[in-house]
């Protein structure tokens, strides 16, 4: 009985031309029209290389003509990231030489900016929950008043009080 299966192991048939799924997804990231993937990839690893303040101080970074640009969260990371220039090219330069996929990643320039921009965060907080308290007033107190007016609304608070603590 002929089959299409070249191997049969366990009862499972495989085909040796089948392709596994991180081949086909290598295959596609090295076509010209998502070369942008790769950078992407590049720049979160880039950011990555850098000490935890930093990369809580920048929103993103991209290459364009040589100049690497630098979005931080904050202005008062600017003035920083601006003294440690010559670190942030070399950290750039270095991931450039020991990453191959990244050897596109080159600049001669560092400009550091202010984004109001800011990149998805991955901790959501579950704003489902609303936090509930314990009333801590009690409804024992004495209510010294002649005016009917004034009496009245008491009494509604203490039933308020009285309602709501139990």
């Amino acid at each position: 009985m002929p089959t299409s299966c070249h191997d049969h192991t366990a009862n499972r048939c495989y085909n040796k031309y089948m392709k596994k799924a991180s081949m086909i997804l290598s295959h596609l990231s090295n076509q010209p029209q998502f070369k942008y993937l790769k950078q992407q990839d590049c720049y979160k690893k880039y950011i990555s290389l850098l000490g935890s303040k930093w990369q809580k101080a920048i929103a993103f970074v991209y290459i364009k003509n040589d100049t690497l640009f630098i979005a931080v969260t904050h202005p008062g990371f600017k003035m920083e990231l601006n003294y440690n220039r010559d670190l942030l090219k070399s950290v750039l330069t270095q991931l450039a030489t020991h990453h191959n996929e990244c050897e596109m990643m080159k600049a001669d320039k560092v400009v550091v900016f202010h984004s109001k921009y800011h990149p998805i965060a991955e901790n959501e907080e579950d704003s489902t929950t609303i936090p509930y308290y314990n009333e801590l007033a009690s409804c024992e107190f004495k209510i010294e008043s002649e005016d009917e007016e004034l009496v009245e609304k008491f009494e509604k608070t203490k039933t308020h009080i009285k309602d709501h603590s139990q």
